[in-house]
């Protein structure tokens, strides 16, 4: 905490020292099991740690054509993208940055089949085993009713898989193994017809390998029961699992109000600089805090923008808050950089690194150009 005191807030501070902690877990299961680790840059693209990152696990899974130039600019190691679908402008080149092309449906197989294959690149399709294993996040479940992501069972064409070679899930998030050994039996239930006439199967994301309770064990029984049973290729795609618990959000209280509860103002937003708050919704750790009431002195903390519902939560502590006393936000490194915004002209947190050896590197500043140039 002290460390951070002469950052200017808001400020990102990604911990080396957490990310490599995390990768080596996730490289000890490659070496056990042969399964290879996408880190799927959605959750974090800070590609200043790409380097680093790929020293540990075998690649990137992207989502589209930026992310694709990303992953295969920066790191350079496999590459995989799936999209709902791809548009004609943009196909040719995601091509040349990915090594496997996944489909969400026949249709854009069709369409862009052929320019695949004449490249030499895998193709994949990504599969619904409409297997829901979430509870109350709608909005993150792949397998709810109506679910634009993945080829159901009904609609699956079992006889236009030409140049197919593997299938693709993602149904979790933020689970645990046992949620994917359900998974895999609705898949094996429903495109079990199909897995020996595969080459590979992507696992997807949403494994919470790095938290302390996940069971390893069961995650490495799930994969060598696809090896073993179908002699397929196993890839995993968590991005989460890489850099969970590895970055913090530093923040400065600007001023204390009064409205049946004291309501400190931060210099930081939910809104625009921590979304999943608001969109999961989730109430993020805070270093020296505790839950209402459970400290001597409760405080709801709030964001300086106009939006009223711009509030992280309610939180206590052994001592009064003041102006300018510095908050440290937990595991801020996934979910954030890559979906913050400047909405109501709030400024984009520094990126800063904490390396191995507790020095403090700047890895990118904003200002006032970043906010005009997004407009």
């Amino acid at each position: 905490m002290q460390k951070f005191s002469s950052l200017k807030t808001p400020c990102y501070v990604i911990d080396e020292a957490r990310l490599i902690h995390n990768l080596e877990i996730l490289h000890g299961m490659e070496e056990r099991t042969g399964a290879k680790i996408l880190l799927a840059q959605k959750a974090f693209s800070c590609y200043h740690l790409y380097s680093t990152i790929g020293k540990y696990i075998s690649g990137t899974a992207c989502s589209g054509l930026f992310e694709a130039r990303l992953g295969y600019e920066e790191m350079g190691k496999e590459n995989h993208v799936f999209s709902a679908a791809y548009r004609e402008e943009e196909i040719g080149e995601i091509i040349s940055c990915c090594g496997h092309i996944i489909f969400n449906s026949f249709g854009q197989l069709g369409r862009y089949r052929n320019r695949v294959l004449a490249a030499g690149k895998k193709i994949g399709l990504r599969i619904n085993p409409e297997c829901s294993t979430q509870n109350g996040h709608e909005i993150y479940d792949p397998c709810s009713p109506k679910s634009r992501l993945g080829i159901t069972d009904k609609n699956f064409r079992r006889s236009d898989l030409y140049g197919v070679t593997g299938l693709h899930f993602h149904t979790l998030c933020e689970q645990n193994s046992d949620d994917l050994e359900k998974t895999l039996d609705a898949v094996e239930e429903k495109f079990g017809d199909i897995l020996p006439r595969m080459e590979w199967i992507n696992f997807g994301g949403g494994h919470h390998i790095t938290r302390e309770d996940y069971d390893i064990p069961r995650l490495e029984r799930c994969i060598k029961r696809m090896q073993e049973k179908y002699g397929l290729e196993v890839y995993l795609e968590p991005g989460e699992a890489v850099a969970l618990n590895a970055g913090f959000l530093v923040t400065e209280v600007l001023d204390i109000t009064e409205n049946d509860i004291p309501i400190a103002i931060l210099d930081t937003s939910a809104a625009c600089h921590m979304p999943d708050v608001l969109e999961m919704p989730y109430r993020p750790p805070l270093l020296n805090s505790g839950m209402p009431s459970e400290k001597s002195y409760t405080y709801r903390l709030g964001s300086q923008t106009c939006l009223a519902g711009d509030v992280i939560g309610e939180y206590s502590f052994d001592t009064p808050l003041h102006i300018g006393s510095r908050l440290v936000f937990g595991d801020m490194a996934i979910y954030s950089m890559v979906k913050n915004n400047t909405f109501n002209g709030m400024p984009l947190p520094d990126i800063v690194l904490k390396k191995t050896d507790g020095t403090l590197e700047i890895l990118k500043q904003f200002g006032y150009r970043d906010f005009r140039e997004r407009l």
